[in-house]
């Protein structure tokens, strides 16, 4: 016990330390600019945010994967013909909102401020202290009235409901545009995929022309990452519509992801060599478990082959090795136990178990899912895209009262902010400027998946009843409560507050990160 508490002392002296800013090298620490006194954007940092439906974009200073340390947003882009045109100039600052200064965290303070602004109570109207030119000032951008998440949103949710509408509206007319061809197969089957669970008939030709694309496509290299996304739009457009005719195509496609499975049931970058073993770095799950997915979901849909269920076997028979133990890891490691998730695979294992029908393992995952908010949700590896696209559908195995309790906790606020004021959302990407994988990619898919759920269109939407016992709303809360207390630069300072009993009553846990 000793020996514990000594070592629990030196790793909070050591972690809690006040730090000068983020370090632009070993030795030379780089200190917060502030923008009111002529400091500029530092060289080379060029990682800034979407500011919500207003029509601006911002840089924020983040150190340690948060920016829980700037107090500022400085503009830099203004939308011509948005609600910020005329309110605000590139170089302007923002300083706080409704008439207070920012104290904690300018993007979670705005984001916040964004979802109370488009409520009823909040009139549209977006009350914003900017500086320009040694001037501050109180100015208003006014937004649409779209109202207030509901506790168990997205489900019940007027909000959600105009979201997902004109999410879809704009992102039908973007489809049909000539130059829509143009991004990366993921975003463009994740897309065809929010319109077909969106449920507007009219959209179907324009899912059908974009099953047409997926049926026919191929890749020589890093198939693994893109063909469980394009063979997921076909299943579930046969399974929704009975249209036959890409079924050769999904065929093909689920073929080839069952023999470029590993001996051991794995996938990696690429699909195996032809001894069984993967090249590179070997086992990769994040485009393992999707692919995993998308082989069920063609099963459903006719695609009987049988090595395609000799695939899908392998593949569950080591994703349940880490029930019960942690979050899906990168590859062919430990459980992860630092935190609740790991860029969106526990959303992945949740989906992929309620599928198989296997409650144990859709129940364990789906609660990761819930404990997985704020900054572990907000961060990835290479980028905290599949974190965001996996929250919502693992979170949803648990039901409503565990999708409004993490929406209130996290999801609204940076939904909110993430939402562009033509109702479509780009990939905002984590508090990390330099290595972000999928910086511009088209998320508004993404996004929509998640306000879909009500509608129970798609399988990834709920459309195939749960195996998960359904929280209520205090077994929801507890969830949320144990997965607060981290970020990347304070892991430990919650902890640290708590009396022996209560840490002796977490090692009960179901959690294995809170254990």
């Amino acid at each position: 016990m000793m020996k514990t508490s000594l070592l629990t002392l030196a790793l909070a002296a050591l972690f809690s330390a006040p730090l000068p800013a983020l370090a632009a090298g070993k030795n030379q620490p780089l200190t917060i600019p502030d923008f009111t006194k002529g400091d500029a954007i530092p060289a080379g940092a060029k990682h800034d945010w979407n500011l919500g439906p207003t029509g601006l974009r911002g840089w924020i200073f983040c150190d340690k994967l948060v920016t829980t340390d700037a107090r500022q947003i400085s503009i830099t882009k203004v939308e011509k013909g948005s609600p910020a045109d005329g309110v605000f100039l590139v170089g302007d600052v923002i300083l706080g909102v409704g008439g207070k200064p920012f104290s904690y965290d300018p993007r979670t303070e705005l984001g916040k401020a964004l979802t109370v602004a488009e409520s009823e109570a909040g009139g549209g109207n977006l009350a914003v202290t900017r500086w320009r030119a040694g001037k501050t000032e109180e100015v208003v951008v006014k937004l649409p009235v779209l109202g207030s998440y509901s506790a168990t949103a997205p489900y019940d949710c007027p909000k959600s409901k105009l979201i997902l509408e004109h999410g879809c509206m704009a992102l039908a007319a973007r489809t049909a545009h000539p130059s829509y061809s143009d991004q990366d197969p993921i975003t463009r089957s994740l897309n065809a995929l929010a319109l077909l669970a969106g449920g507007n008939p009219d959209y179907l030709p324009l899912v059908k022309k974009e099953t047409q694309w997926a049926a026919d496509y191929s890749a020589a290299s890093m198939q693994t990452w893109r063909y469980g996304y394009v063979m997921l739009l076909l299943s579930e457009y046969v399974l929704a519509t009975g249209d036959q005719s890409v079924m050769p195509g999904l065929r093909r496609l689920a073929l080839e992801a069952a023999n470029g499975q590993s001996a051991v049931g794995s996938w990696g970058h690429g699909f195996a060599r032809p001894d069984g073993r993967l090249g590179g770095y070997g086992m990769m799950n994040s485009p393992g478990v999707p692919l995993t997915i998308s082989l069920v979901l063609a099963r459903e849909a006719g695609v009987r082959d049988p090595e395609v269920a000799r695939a899908i076997e392998l593949s569950a028979r080591l994703l349940r090795f880490y029930i019960g133990k942690g979050a899906i890891p990168y590859g062919d490691h430990h459980p992860w136990i630092e935190n609740h998730e790991d860029n969106g695979k526990c959303g992945m294992s949740a989906v992929l178990f309620n599928l198989l029908g296997e409650a144990n393992g859709a129940e364990f995952f789906s609660r990761m899912s819930v404990a997985s908010h704020g900054p572990e949700r907000d961060t990835g590896h290479t980028g905290n895209f599949f974190n965001i696209l996996w929250a919502m559908p693992g979170v949803a195995q648990s039901g409503p009262n565990a999708t409004g309790a993490w929406m209130q906790e996290f999801g609204a606020w940076y939904f909110d902010l993430a939402r562009r004021w033509d109702g479509t959302f780009l990939h905002q990407g984590p508090p990390e400027p330099d290595h972000d994988s999928y910086n511009g990619w088209d998320c508004t898919g993404v996004y929509l998946l998640a306000y879909a759920m009500p509608l129970k269109k798609t399988y990834l939407t709920g459309k195939r009843p749960g195996v998960t016992p359904q929280l209520d709303a205090a077994g929801a809360q507890t969830l949320i409560l144990d997965g607060r207390g981290w970020d990347n630069k304070d892991r430990y300072s919650a902890y640290d507050k708590l009396s022996e009993g209560q840490l002796f009553e977490r090692l009960g846990s179901w959690s294995p990160v809170v254990r």
